[in-house]
């Protein structure tokens, strides 16, 4: 899942919907959208590349670095969006770190931090560049039980919650050392996604 495009997708399907409504745009150091606000008489999407750890609810592994923007892509590192629209909520925070430290290491540190919220899973062969499932399929309509999906990355991915409201860490190895992802994923509302 790539957290930029999470930004401007986000942004472009709230402009389908934009009719009597109040947009607010702040713009970083050079030019580019930091934060979007719209708000419709249907609800509202707030959308930041400015990310704080702490609405993840994990704390940062120790010595690890935001991982910087590629230089050939736009693509941000971090992103915190927020959907509410009557009965539907989804909010998202996304932040995209390196360690030098292996990634048993950092899967090791956050087996540990996530054990606050629950029975945590691992997903061996996870890639954080690939989508986040959330809410409930066709299939199991009825289950809120976190599942690893059908990947055949290179990563682990760790998760714990439900559907509607998961912590999920990706780790995935870059050289001697790790790249990672943290993710806080919640939605409400009587059909999520």
């Amino acid at each position: 899942m790539s957290y930029g495009k999470v930004l401007s997708l986000s942004l472009a399907a709230s402009l389908v919907i934009l009719t009597a409504c109040s947009v607010n745009v702040n713009k970083g150091e050079n030019g580019e959208d930091k934060k979007v606000d719209i708000q419709t008489p249907m609800g509202g999407l707030h959308v930041s590349n400015d990310a704080d750890v702490r609405d993840v609810g994990l704390s940062i592994y120790p010595g690890a670095k935001p991982k910087p923007k590629d230089n050939n892509d736009n693509d941000e590192k971090s992103a915190n969006v927020n959907l509410s629209f009557g009965s539907f909520g989804l909010k998202v925070v996304a932040l995209e770190y390196q360690s030098d430290d292996p990634p048993s290491k950092v899967l090791a540190y956050y087996q540990n931090e996530l054990k606050k919220y629950g029975k945590v899973l691992q997903c061996e062969g996870a890639d954080a560049s690939e989508d986040i499932h959330v809410g409930k399929s066709d299939d199991d309509s009825k289950s809120e039980e976190l599942t690893c999906g059908d990947s055949k990355g290179s990563g682990t991915e760790l998760k714990v919650g439900s559907k509607s409201n998961q912590h999920i860490v990706s780790v995935k190895p870059n050289g001697k050392g790790s790249d990672f992802a943290l993710v806080y994923v919640r939605t409400r509302g009587k059909d999520t996604i």
